[in-house]
């Protein structure tokens, strides 16, 4: 009971504080008036009513339907292009005296050589380094992200792919088994 006592009295009390800010605020001209019930009236800055200059009397404005008339208005030109057809813009000038034979118009790209396809890059994250106390032999820890980290020192081949090149501070190369494919990969500690 001694709690809901004192809430009320901090209610009240914030009420009090309230209702005496909004009254001062009201009292110097801080708050705006109350808008006018009479039409055709707008309020000045200072709080005076003045009737509006476009509708004398409270009518409405005029109208000017001989602007509105559509054969005043810009047409539009003729269409060049359809938005809607994916195509380039023709070129609109022949191609200069001097145009290498065999090349290709504006826009088109040529095809890429045959040849084998680029290698996948490489699929590991290099998460930290294993070194014996007498610093002979240094291992690579490495993770697929699906299981268990797999390690391994220079020269090692892992999961049958991948050969360790160079173990660093901060990195470590790889390769595929035939030596192609070479890629730096960061320690990434996770």
């Amino acid at each position: 009971m001694d709690r809901d006592r004192r809430s009320g009295i901090v209610l009240a009390g914030l009420a009090i504080i309230l209702v005496a800010v909004v009254g001062r605020a009201w009292r110097a001209g801080v708050m705006p008036p109350a808008p006018s019930a009479q039409p055709g009236t707008a309020r000045r800055p200072g709080g005076s009513a003045r009737p509006l200059a476009s509708s004398p009397a409270g009518r409405a404005p005029a109208v000017h339907l001989k602007a509105l008339r559509v054969e005043l208005r810009a047409q539009p030109g003729e269409a060049r292009r359809n938005l809607f057809r994916f195509r380039p813009k023709p070129p609109s000038l022949p191609p200069a005296a001097g145009a290498v034979r065999g090349s290709l118009p504006a826009g088109t790209a040529r095809a890429a050589p045959a040849g084998p396809p680029p290698l996948p890059p490489i699929a590991l994250k290099f998460i930290g380094i294993v070194e014996k106390t007498d610093k002979s032999e240094r291992l690579a820890v490495l993770s697929d992200g699906r299981g268990v980290p797999i390690s391994g020192k220079e020269g090692d081949i892992i999961e049958g792919r991948y050969r360790i090149l160079r173990i660093g501070n901060e990195s470590i190369e790889l390769a595929y088994l035939d030596g192609r494919g070479r890629q730096t990969i960061r320690l990434s500690g996770s």
